[in-house]
């Protein structure tokens, strides 16, 4: 196990739960379970010497209940651009096999349905999120507007994709799933968005 390795970026998600999601605050989800597409734009990033910079993960989970009851099953998608070394640095790193906080959602995970390589879209712009993950997956989600015309966030919750960041909330417009006979479609749902960094 690395000691040597960060990863900063920004990361952004939608999944099956109503305007505001439970799960960040410990509780169960809105319908008893949980299923999300989740994307992360590594902005900065190494592995002992092999650099990150620029590329992108995602993933699609579903898990049967609370999310820190864990038994998840989660499709890993990686960028296309990455070289065979960058991709087994990803790998690495999102299995937990380094430690850090992306252990710890590692440890949650039961079943590791893919691990794929593929064109990834990350692209944020005037407060709107666009993913695109091959033919697999898309999430369109727009951020809410506060009281004062500006970013409705939330601080200090006690689940976080992203530790010590404040979510940014979206709604969605339209997130799609087609993998792993899967066919999952949600929107009008919440969204989630913040800057990240992992380290070990």
């Amino acid at each position: 196990m690395s000691n040597n390795w960060k990863v900063t970026g920004q990361y952004f998600e939608s999944c099956n739960c109503d305007s505001v999601c439970p799960c960040i605050f410990l509780a169960p989800p809105t319908e008893g379970f949980c299923e999300a597409l989740v994307g992360w734009h590594i902005e900065k990033g190494h592995l002992d010497g092999v650099e990150l910079n620029d590329l992108n993960v995602s993933a699609w989970l579903h898990s049967p209940g609370s999310l820190t009851d864990g038994n998840w099953r989660l499709a890993l998608y990686i960028d296309e651009r990455a070289t065979e070394a960058q991709k087994d640095a990803i790998s690495a790193l999102w299995g937990g096999e380094h430690g850090g906080h992306l252990a710890v959602i590692a440890g949650l995970v039961g079943e590791l349905m893919s691990v794929k390589q593929v064109p990834i879209e990350f692209n944020q712009k005037d407060r709107n999120h666009y993913l695109k993950v091959g033919s697999f997956a898309e999430n369109n989600m727009q951020e809410i507007e506060g009281e004062d015309g500006g970013e409705v966030k939330i601080s200090n919750h006690p689940l976080a994709v992203s530790p010590s960041e404040p979510v940014t909330i979206s709604k969605s417009k339209s997130v799609t799933y087609n993998d792993n006979g899967i066919n999952w479609h949600q929107s009008e749902t919440v969204g989630l968005s913040a800057p990240f960094t992992y380290a070990a």
